[in-house]
């Protein structure tokens, strides 16, 4: 398998290619999406938002304001494109699941799928370079419609969009479970029996993640009930169990997000803009658990979300019809196009907990892959320590705050070199050092508002992983910076929290020197 000119990791020939359909960036080697995605992100710091709307819209025909309805998911939540949930199995517990091409193509990654509706089971599993079928597969059925769109919002590569719609784990393999039992309903049995099959088969399909978008039966909340007992073996046993609050807004939880070992997960509306300032809470459920920890403990974003249409059924089709249209120079249709949430003939925007939860478990892939030792205690410690507060909303509903994955990432990655050193900005009697962890660049720089971003500070490999700048004396105050790798890619620093809007529509790290 060839390797990205950029950035050295392995990307299919054809992903490769995906990089020419980029006006505002084609070049003759090609690239892989996550240096796409990094272009992009330079695009928008360097030339402002019209320019990456110019810049999407070779790829889909849209006006900019419906190209970019949705923001990419890597981009929208400032996540560290270095890592992408490799070596991660994830399990994913819904009513139904389609083969979708952004987990299936170039190359299969949907290890297994198993209806634990049924009793006893029926489980079929699948190599790499297989075209994974399972009985109504193709049935366009509605159970199918929403455990497509979380699986593919957790693990999708994009591949219906050239990368640009993927999810934070878009290489991470997948173990789809069906949980809707014969009369059509999903109940606490059910995703207790999921969860078992889970438990038993995590180390054949290295699993280490479990979402949970879908709820069961109303319990007393005092009196425990089976999923929330096999969720604790989980996670004694080591693997992370991510949980939707539910959309309802009322202090009220059902099985899972009752289970105290889960991670919770309620929403939030930043729409679908890169400035936190904008985030507001979404109608998430609360309450308290067994074991009196209240619930969530973390939020995302749970509207805006870009999500993939199901194939073969009547909107798929509607929207193919209605786009062709459009092409055509028919704009009569932008209504419906809006009524159904529309990005591109293949995505459209998602809202609730359900898409937050697989947001935050594409998140766990990343760390997990960041840092394979990390046990779910510590990766639930890392998830709420770099979480950031939604300013005036009360700890009940928003637990730690809104998940941040490429802080998170930083702290894994500190913990990967026995925790001495968090990255981020130190300040000592000498001036200030900048750090950042990467274990696949060649050169890092640092690029800052202290010299007009003019002169780069080099960074040396202080371990192999770790890079640290030399001291630089800075006059007092507050001072933006970027860390530029390899002379192409461009790092947000992902362990430092301290975020200003940089006039473009994106944000700078910065450090304040008293």
């Amino acid at each position: 398998m060839p390797a990205c000119p950029r950035c050295g990791h392995e990307t299919p020939a054809d992903e490769l290619a995906h990089a020419h359909d980029y006006l505002a960036w084609r070049t003759p080697e090609g690239a892989c999406p996550a240096c796409v995605q990094q272009q992009l992100l330079r695009t928008l710091l360097e030339q402002g938002d019209a320019a990456l709307h110019r810049a999407v819209q070779t790829v889909w025909p849209l006006d900019p304001e419906a190209a970019f309805g949705a923001l990419p998911t890597p981009l929208r939540l400032h996540a560290d494109p270095r890592f992408a949930g490799r070596g991660v199995g994830i399990a994913l517990i819904d009513s139904g699941f389609h083969p979708h091409p952004d987990l299936t193509s170039p190359h299969n990654r949907i290890r297994a799928w198993s209806d634990q509706g049924r009793d006893p089971e029926v489980t079929f599993r699948f190599p790499v370079d297989s075209s994974p079928r399972w009985p109504g597969w193709d049935a366009a059925a509605d159970e199918q419609w929403h455990g497509t769109m979380t699986s593919v919002v957790a693990a999708g590569n994009g591949r219906l969009s050239h990368g640009l719609y993927r999810s934070l784990a878009p290489e991470a393999d997948v173990v789809l479970l069906a949980v809707r039992d014969k009369a059509g309903r999903i109940t606490n049995e059910t995703i207790a029996r999921a969860l078992e099959w889970v438990l038993r088969h995590r180390e054949e399909f290295r699993l280490r993640v479990v979402n949970l978008s879908c709820s069961g039966d109303a319990v007393d909340p005092l009196a425990g009930n089976p999923v929330d007992r096999v969720v604790a073996r989980l996670v004694e046993a080591g693997v992370t169990v991510v949980a939707a609050a539910g959309n309802s807004g009322v202090r009220a939880l059902l099985p899972p997000a009752t289970a105290p070992d889960a991670l919770t997960v309620g929403g939030i509306d930043d729409q679908s803009l890169l400035d936190h300032r904008a985030v507001a809470l979404w109608h998430s459920n609360y309450g308290e658990t067994t074991l009196g920890a209240w619930k969530p403990e973390l939020v995302a974003p749970s509207i805006w979300v870009a999500a993939p249409v199901l194939p073969g059924t009547a909107v798929a089709v509607e929207l193919a019809g209605l786009f062709a249209r459009r092409r055509a120079g028919d704009r009569s249709v932008d209504q419906r196009l809006g009524e159904l949430k529309a990005i591109t003939p293949h995505y459209q925007h998602a809202d609730g907990t359900s898409f937050a939860a697989p947001l935050t478990t594409s998140a766990v892939a990343g760390l997990l892959e960041a840092n394979p030792a990390l046990t779910p205690a510590a990766v639930r410690a890392i998830l709420l320590g770099t979480a950031q507060p939604v300013a005036g909303a009360s700890r009940e509903r928003q637990g730690a705050g809104v998940l941040d994955p490429g802080r998170a990432v930083a702290r894994a990655l500190a913990e990967s070199h026995g925790g001495r050193v968090d990255g981020g900005p130190s300040q000592g009697p000498d001036g200030v050092r900048f750090r950042l962890h990467d274990h696949v660049a060649r050169t890092v720089e640092v690029y800052g508002g202290w010299n007009d971003w003019s002169e780069p500070l080099a960074a040396r490999a202080a371990e192999p992983g770790l890079w640290e700048s030399d001291p630089l004396r800075l006059p007092v105050g507050r001072h933006p910076y970027k860390f530029c790798l390899d002379g192409i890619r461009w790092v947000d620093d992902p362990a430092n929290p301290r975020k200003q809007p940089d006039g473009v529509g994106g944000l700078n790290a910065t450090v304040e020197v008293a």
